[in-house]
């Protein structure tokens, strides 16, 4: 896992539209960068919901809100569509990033072993370094929790 207070590591990720992002084309912006393990799923449609409703609020603060999870840019399109996201969802779908954030690692479900997306969110300010990590969220809450953080 990689820690607080170090530059967030960069990548470059499709969106929901097939569109290339790099974290470093929103450096001077802060960004929330949040992993969930799948689209349209209780405890992840909770999350990006909770985000969509306080989105304003994000917006307030400039704060750019992006979702990663391995899913492709089709599904991401899907679920966005369905909930009305109005942030970016990203498309890691080798966990490549996941990895680079040490966010991929062994899960446990009904008493089977396998390897998933560890739900976790950075804040990342405007230099591009790594100011709050939040691991193991729980989804309900988790925007009101970083909002809190913001100040």
């Amino acid at each position: 896992m990689i820690e607080k207070n170090v530059e967030a590591p960069d990548f470059e990720l499709l969106d929901e539209n097939g569109n290339s992002h790099k974290l470093s084309d929103y450096l001077g912006k802060p960004v929330l960068l949040y992993f969930y393990p799948k689209d349209d799923t209780p405890g992840c449609t909770t999350e990006a919901c909770e985000f969509r409703d306080d989105y304003d609020q994000y917006e307030k603060s400039g704060v750019i809100v992006l979702g990663v999870s391995p899913d492709s840019p089709k599904s991401h399109k899907k679920f966005k569509d369905k909930y009305n996201l109005p942030f970016t969802l990203l498309s890691d779908d080798d966990h490549h990033v996941c990895e680079m954030y040490g966010v991929w690692g062994k899960k446990s479900m009904y008493g089977r072993e396998y390897y998933g997306v560890l739900r976790t969110s950075f804040l990342i300010n405007a230099e591009g370094n790594l100011v709050e990590i939040f691991e193991n969220v729980k989804p309900k809450g988790h925007s009101q929790q970083v909002l809190s953080a913001l100040g």
